[in-house]
């Protein structure tokens, strides 16, 4: 008894230093981007700003501005989508089994382990073919094809806890097999489209490689625009850090709000019955 309880408070004491110590960056990022930038140095980048300074904010904001909206653009179709075409496949894998859909479902898994690297030249050529080459579009085709395979995965693991006898019923009743997906599926994998939705939001909030090879200048999204902050030749720390805590809110205000389901629509999917 007297173990666990001198455990505990050294575990809390190890999670707090653990805390602390990861959100070191996060706040010399926050005091770097309230500094003018004549107090942005390396030997003073711990120390609270003497003054301040939210100007880097206005001009990060300024030059950041249509590259964000270009992010929403893309962000909200591109998750929408592949989660309803992710959602179709678990429900059909898992519901509707036929003859070669476990072979089906793992070749569909086979595309989350291609590397973007080794179809980057293809896939660039194969837009500029079709016409969505440096468009918003094209990017969002992009990431709903490569979304797939992992929203496929976890709808089909939520779906296999739902009990068949409810499929089977619905049969008999002469519900068919979207009339189901609509009024049966949907309606009971709430929590799993938050899950995926809040998964494919941050991934393709944040990815870079895609968004800096197959758009340029005015169709960007905010990854690229923040890299581009940096300038030629005088880097303004002061602005850069707070494009880049600009650009972080919306994923961090996402899991601020749905954090919770998240969790909770993960562990809905891990037990069936």
């Amino acid at each position: 008894m007297a173990i666990r309880t001198l455990t505990k408070p050294l575990l809390y004491f190890l999670l707090i230093g653990l805390s602390l110590l990861f959100l070191m960056p996060v706040y010399v990022m926050l005091v770097t981007s309230l500094k003018p930038l004549d107090q942005v140095t390396l030997s003073e980048m711990w120390k609270l700003p003497g003054t301040i300074d939210v100007s880097s904010y206005v001009t990060a904001f300024e030059r950041l501005a249509p590259n964000l909206m270009n992010s929403f653009y893309l962000v909200i179709p591109a998750t929408l989508l592949s989660a309803l075409l992710g959602s179709l496949n678990g429900y059909v894998l898992s519901k509707w089994r036929f003859k070669g859909s476990d072979t089906l479902f793992t070749l569909i898994l086979f595309g989350m382990f291609i590397p973007y690297q080794s179809i980057l030249i293809p896939l660039i050529q194969f837009l500029r073919e079709i016409g969505l080459y440096n468009t918003i579009p094209g990017l969002i085709f992009v990431h709903v094809v490569y979304g797939i395979p992992i929203t496929t995965l976890m709808f089909r693991n939520f779906y296999a806890s739902i009990p068949d006898e409810m499929i089977e019923s619905a049969k008999i009743d002469g519900a068919g097999f979207l009339r189901i997906f609509r009024h049966i599926m949907i309606p009971l994998s709430i929590t799993g489209f938050v899950v995926v939705a809040i998964w494919q939001f941050t991934n393709i909030w944040n990815e870079f490689l895609f968004a800096v090879t197959i758009t340029t200048s005015d169709q960007q999204p905010i990854m690229v625009a923040l890299q581009n902050l940096s300038g030629s030749q005088i880097v303004q720390w002061n602005v850069q850090m707070a494009g880049a805590l600009l650009a972080a809110l919306p994923t961090l205000l996402v899991y601020i709000f749905l954090g919770k389901f998240f969790v909770k629509g993960l562990l809905a999917g891990s037990v069936k019955g």
